[in-house]
């Protein structure tokens, strides 16, 4: 416990006093003609600003901010796709004193609503017509809202304004009154909340995490220890910033390793950026990781017999060099020489055709990764490594690092981070990493932390003698069959979801006799499988019915059964025609089941599958 409180004593002595404002200056002020943030241009180009223009546009958006009214403490919400101005608008709203709110993109109206009021927003930043569109519901309701600046498709009316025009107000203060913007960002102090960032809403109404600059900073901190990536690296920016883990490693790690972030705005343009960018670093959460393994091994499936078997051989010298290098193992020198040998003929090649040649950190989080994932990635000599947090811990507060990881486990400790299990298995946490509370909800924040500081994660978990931890799932989702069983549901469908055809899939069975499966089909697999082997359809619902389909999904969930204990084992499983998404509500913004949701939504179809 000593080593731990001096290691985190050196790492509080190291951010002492830094805000995110007095970093930004400073790196425009040393590395002024760096470049900062790329968008994507005409004719597949970047449009890139240095991070001395950076700085620069800051400071006019906080003179802006400070122009309409904007008193310190006063929130800002933001809903845009990822894009300088995104961060830009952030930034600016810190530097007036402000505090900036990433709202996520697929909250609904009413969630909308209650996230502004309950941030206490004076001044949203819109990216167009279809966020506005989720927006205007609910504007009446807001009257504290004062102003809304528009990207793009500025409605008329005094209570909008373009963003053009709002960085011709800022460029216009700026130069009447210079001092302001510098005054206001030189009282921002370490303690000061930098962000509230809201839960995505797996259960009930999002509750509001307030993030000081100094729990900012000890995180980004502890992940420059665990990543040890080089300065001014490249990397790319496309999970929502509603998101904490994207919030760390692409706007405030940024500015500690002066990189270049380059925005993805599109989902559906990932892999292309990817091969354009060849990032240094990605993290993905499981799903992005999943689409990704299910596009390779499509491709995989179209090359001839004889170059498929050399894949698999050059793959199978892959796993077992990233398995051998675990903490403990022992690469010896037959494994090191196979890897080198299916490195230089395939290995090499496949991760430079994604984008991946140049990674030297990849990362997982949010949810588990399937084992087989991991394995599959480690296959093309990519160790993609599970990290552990929540928002309410800032991020990660275990991890897993390059140069010491062990696959199925989320890593150790992060440095000067106390970890213990109480127990009933729940992980608890303290470090200055904690948030403070929930914003405007005592009640919860009394359930969240303990008079003592420990943090109630509500995950179960474990931990080897080697210090590396392991999550079961989640406190409040564990399945308690009818015979008195407890049953990760998690661990049940990761299994499911290692078949190419299975996209989502949801385990049920609490206070049942057995577990039982709703599963979807992945919209981008299914169709490329069902046509390479001859099947007609015309839409995914067609695909859930079709025989060869069906007797393909028994086979996958026969497979699951063989690696799951007997009371884990699903005896009957519906197969929908339909997908899973943030919009249709059964996933979270960040890709996690909505239980709850889904429960309620499919309650006919589950009971069915125990009426049968």
């Amino acid at each position: 416990m000593a080593e731990v409180l001096d290691v985190r004593a050196e790492i509080e002595q190291q951010i002492a006093g830094r805000t995110v404002c007095e970093q930004l200056r400073q790196v425009a002020e040393r590395h002024p003609e760096a470049p900062a943030y790329s968008d994507p241009g005409p004719e597949g180009g970047w449009s890139t600003l240095t991070y001395a223009q950076a700085r620069r546009r800051v400071l006019e958006i906080a003179a802006a901010f400070a122009a309409l009214g904007l008193e310190p403490g006063d929130s800002v919400a933001l809903m845009m796709v990822n894009r300088s101005e995104h961060v830009l608008a952030d930034l600016g709203a810190v530097h007036a004193g402000g505090v900036g709110c990433t709202v996520y993109s697929t909250f609904a109206p009413d969630q909308i609503a209650f996230v502004a009021a309950d941030v206490g927003a004076k001044f949203a930043v819109l990216g167009g017509p279809a966020e506005l569109a989720r927006w205007q519901p609910v504007l009446d309701r807001l009257d504290g809202l004062r102003k809304i600046i528009m990207l793009d498709g500025t409605p008329s009316g005094d209570r909008f304004m373009a963003w053009a025009d709002f960085l011709e107000l800022g460029r216009e203060r700026l130069v009447a009154d210079p001092d302001l913007v510098e005054t206001r960002s030189r009282a921002v102090t370490p303690d000061d909340v930098v962000t509230v960032l809201y839960t995505s809403g797996t259960t009930g109404t999002p509750k509001g995490v307030p993030l000081t600059h100094l729990n900012v900073f000890y995180e980004v901190a502890s992940t420059d220890r665990l990543t040890n990536l080089p300065v001014q690296g490249t990397q790319i920016s496309y999970l929502t910033y509603a998101h904490i883990a994207e919030r760390v490693l692409s706007l405030y790690l940024p500015l500690l390793k002066v990189s270049h972030v380059h925005f993805c705005t599109d989902l559906a343009n990932l892999g292309a950026t990817l091969g354009k960018v060849k990032p240094m670093m990605f993290f993905g959460v499981p799903r992005v990781w999943e689409k990704m393994m299910a596009r390779l091994l499509a491709v995989l499936a179209t090359q001839p017999a004889e170059q498929q078997e050399a894949v698999r051989q050059a793959m199978r010298a892959g796993a077992a060099y990233v398995e051998a290098g675990q903490y403990g193992g022992t690469i010896t020198p037959e494994i090191q020489a196979a890897y080198d040998q299916a490195d230089a003929s395939l290995l090499s090649v496949i991760r430079g055709m994604i984008g991946f040649d140049r990674a030297e950190w990849t990362a997982t989080g949010a949810a588990p990764l399937a084992a087989e994932v991991q394995h599959f990635y480690a296959g093309l000599g990519l160790k993609v490594i599970d990290v552990y947090g929540m928002t309410e811990t800032t991020g990660a507060f275990t991890g897993n690092s390059p140069a010491c990881y062990r696959l199925g486990t989320v890593g150790r400790a992060e440095p000067g981070v106390e970890i213990r299990i109480a127990e009933d298995g729940e992980l608890l946490t303290r470090s200055p990493l904690n948030t403070r509370g929930y914003l405007n909800s005592p009640e919860a924040t009394a359930e969240l932390v303990d008079a003592d500081g420990w943090l109630h994660t509500g995950d179960i978990g474990s931990v080897d003698e080697d210090g590396f931890y392991r999550v079961v799932d989640r406190k409040k989702e564990l399945i308690i069959t009818a015979g008195g069983e407890n049953i990760s549901p998690a661990a049940i469908e990761n299994h499911l979801k290692e078949h190419v055809l299975i996209g989502q899939a949801l385990a049920y069975g609490d206070r049942r006799p057995h577990p039982v499966a709703v599963l979807t089909l992945d919209g981008e697999v299914a169709p490329g499988w069902a046509q390479a082997r001859g099947i007609t359809f015309g839409s995914l619902a067609e695909l859930a019915e079709h025989p060869e389909i069906r007797k393909e999904v028994e086979a996958a969930v026969e497979t699951a059964n063989t690696k799951l204990a007997r009371v884990q084992q699903v005896k009957r499983w519906a197969l929908l025609g339909t997908e899973w998404t943030a919009e249709t509500e059964e996933l979270t913004p960040s890709l996690k089941l909505k239980r709850r949701v889904i429960h309620a939504k499919y309650a006919d179809i589950i009971e069915g599958l125990y009426l049968g």
